[in-house]
């Protein structure tokens, strides 16, 4: 059965952070799973440009009030208007998450996914005392965010409010 891999890191990355989450997008469009992440630029976009040069599907979880502010590789843009807080319409709607470096944003998402108790692969994030499932390549997360995924009976936890 198809799963949804959110991917999370930052609308600002190096280019070394872009080919892994680019790798790692192609990863997820290969293995016939869906990516969400927040839909902007940097991890965001890498990871839908690589899934869609396998003709994956990728979904961006919008901060602002306009579908215009997608990167052009999103196919399915979900506006929020809600800026960060969007944060956790990502983490509700995966069945595993995989984390590319990032910064606050990024740590906010991993909070979530903890709370809410949405598994989390770590590629070269952040070192924090939380279960994270650390990897050391794009293809290892993705092998392993699929095994996760697919092994996972998906439970909403009740609201955090």
């Amino acid at each position: 059965m198809t799963k949804i891999i959110g991917v999370i890191g930052g609308a600002v990355c190096n280019e070394d952070i872009y080919e892994m989450a680019y790798e790692v997008g192609r990863d997820i469009a290969k293995s016939k799973n869906i990516v969400i992440c927040g839909g902007l630029s940097g991890v965001m976009e890498a990871v839908c440009r690589g899934a869609k040069s396998e003709n994956g599907i990728t979904i961006g979880v919008l901060p602002g009030r306009t579908k215009n502010e997608a990167n052009k590789w999103v196919d399915i843009p979900i506006v929020t208007g809600m800026g960060l807080a969007r944060n956790i319409i990502i983490i509700r709607s995966s069945d595993v998450v995989i984390a590319v470096d990032g910064r606050e944003g990024t740590l906010s998402e991993i909070a979530f996914a903890n709370i809410l108790e949405v598994p989390v692969v770590g590629l070269n994030t952040w070192e924090i005392d939380v279960p994270i499932q650390r990897v050391t390549n794009p293809s290892e997360a993705v092998t392993l965010a699929v095994k996760i995924a697919n092994e996972r009976v998906h439970i909403l936890k009740e609201p955090l409010i």
